[in-house]
């Protein structure tokens, strides 16, 4: 008994190991911003944890060597997704066979962890949406399904005793480590989540500084060199020196819209707070938009709620700046034409706004940086755009979440409270 308990608590110190550079290569992704880190990282210390678990056992005999290789394997896979499930059962396997060679115990992985990377693929992509009581659930039951399925391949199929109290400490050692690795996991992500907010934090708060101290003085002065050029293009010129003033009017435009935005994005709290009826102000952008998108080739397909609840107080003009601001960036996505879908949904105490374009999509790191002040995937743009949708969205007590495959989608989901 204190045998067992000792080995087994040895594999969960192979498991902390890896768990503790997690935290450390994290940090090192925002310092060197290291894009690629994040994806491989998981992989690689789950396929280390189990390597260290394999080599260090408890064997019963039998050919049977009992380690706690499955809690590596079960979390990589949950925060790995499928992808990641086959790679590690082909790991698993393989390692198990020139590690600890080939007998009785090699067909109860084979079974065991084949089942186990089935289920964990099925569940993996709506495990991420969980909340931490429910990862903790889960985790649980997965560790009491893998030990049934062991259970029964060793004694039923290849005949091989096993004492209760064997099988009730290995239970109780993987179901608590189970439990503290996905609390540890959780904590780290919790922990990269906040320092990934408060540095979009940091850089949202200086250009709303900058945009209230020197907005007015900068737009002040570009408001009168445009009129005396207006007034130079209105007289007679030769057509080169009228060439140069249309393209000096329309960069000055062009200066006067950044500035708008800071201005906006410095003060995103609602002048003129009103009720709206979503469908219409959507029906609206669509309306002004459609020219833009038959230029583009897409075409435009608007669903709009049948309840007639859709309602939601904020500012007009400012909710159809951001939304055309939105929908304009999924038109321009999508360089070869598609469909563009809006849905607007009224579901107490919600209500939502779902745009949904064909594009280019992103990746999960450039959905993180949305909204960040000169973040932005166009040659010539310079991102204030989102980040005004963005400010003046949440000015108005809503709140964006965005989700994309790169090369397929980008699905953008506006909710707002319901008034009625």
């Amino acid at each position: 008994m204190e045998i067992i308990t000792k080995d087994l608590l040895i594999n969960f110190l192979f498991i902390l190991l890896p768990l503790l550079l997690l935290q450390m290569f994290y940090l090192l992704k925002f310092v060197y911003r290291i894009e690629k880190l994040k994806e491989i990282l998981l992989t690689v210390l789950s396929m280390i944890s189990m390597a260290l678990c394999m080599l260090f056992p408890f064997s019963i005999g039998e050919g049977l060597n009992w380690d706690l290789r499955r809690i590596p394997f079960i979390i990589g896979v949950l925060y790995g997704g499928p992808q990641n499930g086959l790679f590690l059962l082909v790991f698993v396997i393989v390692a198990r066979y020139f590690i600890l060679g080939l007998n009785a115990g090699f067909y109860i992985t084979i079974i065991t962890f084949t089942i186990l990377a089935i289920v964990l693929s099925l569940i993996s992509k709506q495990y991420l949406r969980m909340s931490l009581i429910q990862k903790l659930c889960v985790g649980s039951f997965l560790v009491a399904l893998s030990t049934v399925i062991t259970i029964f391949t060793t004694y039923l199929i290849f005949g091989v005793p096993m004492t209760t109290i064997l099988w009730t400490q290995y239970f109780i050692i993987t179901f608590i480590g189970t439990l503290i690795v996905t609390l540890l996991i959780e904590v780290t992500r919790i922990n990269s989540d906040l320092l990934e907010k408060l540095i979009k934090a940091e850089k949202v708060e200086v250009v709303s500084h900058l945009a209230a101290s020197i907005s007015h003085e900068v737009r002040n002065p570009l408001t009168t060199c445009k009129g005396f050029l207006q007034i130079s293009f209105e007289e007679e010129r030769s057509p080169e020196i009228k060439n140069y003033l249309g393209t000096a009017l329309q960069e000055l435009d062009r200066a006067s819209d950044i500035i708008n935005d800071y201005l906006t994005f410095a003060k995103p709290v609602p002048e003129k707070v009103e009720k709206i009826f979503i469908c219409k102000e959507v029906k609206n952008v669509v309306n002004i938009l459609t020219p833009l998108a038959n230029m583009q080739d897409v075409q435009f397909s608007f669903h709009p709620d049948e309840s007639g609840q859709s309602y939601i107080l904020g500012d007009r003009k400012k909710l159809e700046q951001a939304l055309i601001n939105i929908v304009k960036n999924g038109i321009e996505s999508m360089q070869k034409g598609g469909e563009l879908e809006i849905h607007t949904i009224a579901e107490y105490p919600k209500v939502r706004i779902v745009i949904c374009d064909e594009g280019k999509g992103m990746t999960q790191q450039q959905i993180n940086r949305l909204g960040e002040p000169y973040f932005t995937m166009k040659e010539n743009g310079t991102g204030l755009g989102m980040m005004v949708s963005f400010s003046l969205i949440k000015g108005m007590g809503g709140h964006i979440h965005v989700e994309s495959e790169l090369g397929q989608f980008t699905i953008f989901t506006i909710e707002f409270p319901m008034v009625t």
